[in-house]
């Protein structure tokens, strides 16, 4: 498990105090992927390895803005990481959006409640757009 926090002010950027971008992927060059290129636009990211690991932090304290979820994964999977946060009425408010590249994430992301999924490989452009469209606004 490792953590990104962001230091540099882009244009656009937030604040370095601003609720992190939670991403929960387990293969390790892409979720390292996704948290440089977030960095890079000011977004403060924190990041797991699987959905067991995620609902680690997010027990110890965490509190993401959006949570970016990969489906596939070890330990506890993304459907199963999404119950379980659906099941914590502290967790279950925090949008969700699926990164996948199952030939059915579109309709797995519907039925977990998902507020979006972008199909693997991502178009990291369609990333940004959906941050921007689902964090909350200060």
């Amino acid at each position: 498990m490792t953590s990104h926090h962001a230091t540099t002010d882009e244009p656009d950027g937030l604040p370095a105090a601003a609720h992190p971008v939670l991403i929960v992927e387990d293969e390790a060059g892409t979720r390292e992927a996704f948290a440089s290129l977030l960095e890079l636009w000011g977004y403060p990211v924190a990041t797991a390895a699987n959905g067991e690991e995620a609902l680690q932090l997010l027990n110890g304290g965490l509190e993401p803005c959006v949570i970016l979820l990969d489906l596939v994964m070890p330990e506890k999977n993304g459907a199963q990481f999404r119950r379980a946060q659906l099941d914590d009425p502290r967790l279950a408010a925090i949008p969700v959006i699926v990164s996948s590249g199952r030939h059915d994430a579109k309709a797995r992301a519907a039925q977990l409640g998902a507020v979006a999924c972008v199909q693997k490989p991502v178009n990291f452009r369609e990333v940004l757009r959906l941050l921007e469209r689902y964090r909350p606004q200060s």
